[in-house]
């Protein structure tokens, strides 16, 4: 394998790693204020998915040079979704295939591109 190829998938993988911490801080952030002021159960979906959005952005700016962000954008942002999904169906104790995860699976995908695209374009 070559070093630009090497390369590529150090910084996807640290890319990921990056957001999944991200989500895991601004997750825990959430079910506080959640906790503290009694937020309806409605507001979940649509901050999740904001925490989702933001995290893969975070981890694509801070990561992706170079070349096909959209492709690299796309591979984290998926990779982060699945992982993130099993992650934190292992946290909360159960897993439900529906077709709320492949929305949020092609979601990843499609904030994974727009992140990307923005990242190797940031200098």
């Amino acid at each position: 394998m070559d070093s630009e190829k090497l390369t590529e998938i150090s910084e996807g993988v640290k890319a990921v790693f990056i957001a999944i911490i991200c989500a895991l801080v601004l997750t825990s952030a959430f079910a506080l204020i959640m906790q503290v002021f009694a937020l309806p159960n409605k507001v979940i979906l649509p901050v999740n998915l904001t925490i989702k959005t933001v995290s893969v952005f975070v981890g694509c700016v801070c990561s992706l040079r170079g070349q096909k962000g959209w492709l690299r954008g796309i591979a984290v942002g998926l990779a982060f979704t699945c992982l993130s999904g099993l992650l934190f169906a292992l946290v909360g104790g159960s897993f439900a295939f529906t077709w709320l995860l492949i929305v949020e699976i092609l979601f990843g995908g499609v904030i994974g591109a727009l992140s990307g695209v923005f990242s190797v374009n940031l200098r």
